[in-house]
C-alpha cells in the first residue's frame, strides 16, 4: 500500500497535471485537496490537449475515483462547464467516478466581483490574482460566513445564508469599492439551477476516502499552485489563499498524516512565476523570452505570459524541507536543449552578504540578486529519450547537480509534453 502526495515545488505551473496523469495508472483514488479554478493543469495525451481547472487530472483514466475535497473552493458554473467539455470529448462517461465534498465552500458572484474590484483599487500594489474570487471565498470560510455545498443543496438554508452575505457584500461593493450591488433573486435562481446539476456528485468524501484507505486502496493527492504560493510559507502577501504544501493534503481531504507515504515535489528544470512578487532569477532578456516561447509559458487558466528564470536551488531546498519531499519530478528538461550554458542560482547576494536560505522578509527578498553557477548545455533533441543513461552526458550531469543542490533525489524526468515523453527512475507507488 502507498498513498502519494504531489505538490508544486516552485511558484506553480510546474507540470503537476502531467505527473498526476502518469501516476494515476497506479492509484485507485485521485484527490484534489485545495485551491479553486485559479489553477490549471494541462495534459497532453497523444495529440489531444486537455486543460483542467477543478477536476482531478486522474479523470482521464476510466475506473478511477476522483474526489474534490473539502479544502477546495468550487465555482459551480466552471465545474459544470468542465464536466460538459470532458463528456463531449469522450472522457468521463461514468458519473459515479467523481465526488464532491459536501463540506467544500462555494464561490459566489460577489466573491469574483470583490476580487476584481479590489485589484483595480490597489493599482500598482495589486497582488496579481486571477479574479476568480478564490481569495474572497477563503476569507468567508475563515470568517465562518461561507456557503458550503451542503448549504447550496438546501434551498431554504441557502436563501438565508445568501441574504446574510449579500447585505454585507453589497455594502462593501457600493460604499468602499465603488461598484454596483448584486441581486438576490438573480443569484438565488441561477445557483439553484447549478445545485440540481451537481447534486448527484455531492458526498461525505471524508468517510468514503478513509474507508478506501482503510481497505488498502492507493490514493494520489493532487495539489494546485506551488510551495512558494502557500498562504503560510510562500512569498506573502504575493501568494494564493490556501495551503499548497503537503500538509494541506490532510487538512483539505480528511486523510490522516499517518496515511501519507510519499511526497513528490514537481519542479521545472528552470523556474516560472505568474503575478507580482519577488523572483530573484527572473530573466528579462532574450533567454527569458526563449524559455517563455519554447516552453509555452502562458497561464493555462488566464493566458497570462509567465515570468521565466533560471533554476533556483534555494527554492528547491526550501520546498524539500517544508514538504518533506521524498522525491522530485523534474519537468521541461527538453526546453533547455540547444543552450550552450545553463545557469543555476546557488545563493542570493544581499548587501555584502551571500544568503544560502530564502529570507523571511519579502522586502529583503525583493532586493536579493542571484549568485549563479554555470553548467555546459547539450544540443541534441531529448524528447525521444526513455532511459536516463541515453540522455546526453551534460544533461545527466545537470540533473545530478540539481539533486545535490536540492538535497533530494529526482525520481522522474519529463522530456516533452506528452504522457509518454517521460523517463521514470522510480515509481512512488511501486517502491
Amino acid at each position: 500500500m502507498a498513498n502519494v502526495v504531489v505538490v508544486g515545488a516552485q511558484w506553480g505551473d510546474e507540470g503537476k497535471g502531467k505527473i498526476v496523469d502518469i501516476l494515476t495508472e497506479h492509484a485507485d483514488d485521485v484527490v484534489r485537496f485545495q485551491g479553486g479554478n485559479n489553477a490549471g493543469h494541462t495534459l497532453v495525451v497523444g495529440d489531444e490537449k486537455i486543460v483542467l481547472h477543478l477536476i482531478p487530472s486522474g479523470i482521464l483514466h476510466p475506473g478511477k475515483r476522483c474526489i474534490i475535497g473539502n479544502g477546495v473552493v468550487l465555482d459551480p458554473e466552471v465545474f459544470i462547464r468542465e464536466i460538459t467539455a470532458l463528456k463531449a470529448t469522450g472522457h468521463f462517461q461514468d458519473d459515479d467516478c467523481l465526488l464532491l465534498s459536501e463540506s467544500l465552500h462555494v464561490i459566489m458572484p460577489y466573491h469574483k466581483k470583490i476580487d476584481i474590484a479590489r485589484e483595480k483599487k490597489s493599482g500598482a500594489g495589486k497582488i496579481g490574482t486571477t479574479g476568480r474570487g478564490i481569495g474572497p471565498c477563503y476569507e468567508d470560510k475563515i470568517g465562518r460566513r461561507g456557503i458550503r455545498l451542503m448549504d447550496l443543496l438546501d434551498r431554504d438554508r441557502f436563501a438565508v445564508r445568501l441574504r446574510e452575505n449579500l447585505e454585507e457584500k453589497n455594502f462593501i461593493l457600493e460604499n468602499y469599492l465603488g461598484d454596483s450591488p448584486l441581486s438576490f433573486k438573480d443569484i438565488y435562481d441561477t445557483y439553484l439551477g447549478y445545485a440540481e446539476v451537481i447534486r448527484k456528485y455531492a458526498a461525505d468524501t471524508f468517510r468514503i476516502l478513509n474507508g478506501d484507505i482503510g481497505s488498502g486502496k492507493k490514493v494520489l493527492f493532487e495539489g494546485a499552485q506551488g510551495t512558494m504560493l502557500d498562504i503560510d510559507y510562500g512569498t506573502y502577501p504575493f501568494v494564493t489563499s490556501s495551503s499548497t504544501c503537503a500538509g494541506g493534503a490532510c487538512v483539505g481531504s480528511g486523510a490522516s498524516p499517518r496515511d501519507i507515504h510519499e511526497i513528490i515535489g514537481i519542479s521545472k528544470a528552470y523556474v516560472t512565476r505568474v503575478g507580482s512578487g519577488p523572483f530573484p532569477t527572473e530573466l528579462d532578456d532574450e533567454f527569458g523570452e526563449m524559455l517563455r516561447t519554447k516552453g509555452g509559458e502562458f497561464g493555462s487558466t488566464t493566458g497570462r505570459p509567465r515570468r521565466c528564470g533560471w533554476f533556483d536551488a534555494l527554492v528547491a531546498r526550501y520546498a524539500v524541507r517544508i514538504n518533506g519531499l521524498t522525491g522530485i519530478a523534474l519537468t521541461k528538461l527538453d526546453v533547455l536543449s540547444g543552450l550552450k550554458t545553463i545557469k543555476v542560482c546557488t545563493g542570493y547576494a544581499y548587501g555584502d552578504s551571500v544568503l544560502t536560505e530564502i529570507p523571511a522578509s519579502m522586502e529583503i527578498f525583493a532586493q536579493c540578486r542571484p549568485v549563479y553557477e554555470e553548467f555546459p548545455g547539450w544540443n541534441s533533441d531529448i524528447s525521444g529519450v526513455r532511459r536516463f543513461e541515453d540522455l546526453p552526458a551534460n544533461a545527466r550531469n545537470y540533473i545530478g547537480k540539481l539533486e545535490e543542490l536540492a538535497g533530494c533525489s529526482i525520481m522522474l524526468v519529463s522530456v516533452g509534453a506528452r504522457r509518454d515523453e517521460t523517463i521514470v527512475l522510480r515509481n512512488p507507488f511501486l517502491g
